[in-house]
């Protein structure tokens, strides 16, 4: 199925889109394009606030901002691995069976489907900058965040 029905159908059946994903078996190269995606969506996302950002202070050039925004993102993959990791051996105090794999496809799903909403955050934070608007904006989108992950990981947690 594509990624694009996955998001959108991840914002109104999260536990679904999970339970597609886990019947799927065991696969790290899906585990990482769901992350690679998100990384990537994220990335375009940044664009309008480094944009920003370059004409509101030119002497850093929106190259410079792009690179280094690139690699923070890039380096952050090992902390999405660790968080997903820690949320199952959290789980699993509470009786969760799921396993890492199932903890991992949870957190990098939930991250994808929430990007749409990153965009727009993306938007709101280069066409309007700092204010109630893009705070507003970023709790929309970590409240969907955490629905959604939440959701996706109490539905990893029971699949067996």
């Amino acid at each position: 199925m594509a990624v694009t029905t996955d998001i959108l159908q991840a914002w109104r059946s999260p536990r679904t889109v999970l339970r597609r994903h886990l019947t799927r078996g065991t696969s790290e190269p899906f585990a990482f394009s769901l992350l690679a995606a998100f990384l990537v969506l994220a990335f375009v996302a940044l664009w309008p606030f480094l944009s920003r950002q370059s004409v509101m202070q030119p002497e850093v050039p929106m190259l410079q901002r792009l690179v280094a925004g690139g690699l923070a993102l890039l380096a952050s993959i090992p902390l999405w691995y660790g968080v997903a990791a820690i949320s199952h051996l959290v789980s699993k105090l509470f009786g969760g069976q799921g396993s890492y794999y199932a903890a991992r496809i949870a957190l990098f799903a939930a991250l994808l489907a929430v990007t749409p909403a990153m965009l727009f955050q993306g938007l709101v934070a280069g066409m309007i900058g700092p204010g109630r608007q893009l705070d507003l904006v970023g709790w929309i989108v970590v409240l969907a965040f955490l629905w959604i992950w939440l959701s996706m990981l109490t539905e990893a947690e029971r699949h067996t």
